[in-house]
């Protein structure tokens, strides 16, 4: 697949990240291809996190966790959640070729987090999927 993003798409999914997660307390957020690619990455400041090496392994972990759907009979997961003691890990899929990646402290609840991301991913379709469907 191939997509090409002008410097303008960007700032506004910058804007949208920086404005519904990273303003209200995520640590990080970055938007990655299914290849593991990075788009854009945004954080607090406080933190670092090697995010190449996460983004190509949250890439290849939503391929196996879509492999699994498909062999219980579910089309996909369209999200995924790993709890850790200090730091979670949110994945949400905006469209075939874009996932949304989420680290969060728990000070932050799952329920406020997923209907941020989702304000988040509602904006960012009306970026991204026009460039998926030019080229389908």
């Amino acid at each position: 697949m191939s997509y090409t993003l002008d410097q303008k798409q960007l700032d506004r999914i910058e804007d949208i990240l920086k404005a519904d997660l990273v303003d209200n307390g995520v640590r990080c957020v970055f938007l990655i291809d299914m290849a593991g690619n990075i788009i854009t990455n945004l954080d607090n400041g406080e933190r670092q996190h090697d995010i190449y090496s996460l983004a190509a392994l949250a890439a290849g972990n939503f391929g196996a966790v879509s492999a699994m759907a498909k062999i219980i009979g579910e089309n996909e997961f369209s999200l995924l959640f790993h709890k850790g003691r200090k730091e979670n890990i949110h994945f949400n899929k905006i469209s075939t070729e874009f996932l949304l990646i989420t680290i969060f402290g728990n000070d932050i609840s799952l329920g406020f987090l997923r209907l941020k991301v989702g304000e988040s991913v509602e904006q960012l379709k009306g970026i991204l999927e026009p460039l998926t469907s030019a080229h389908a």
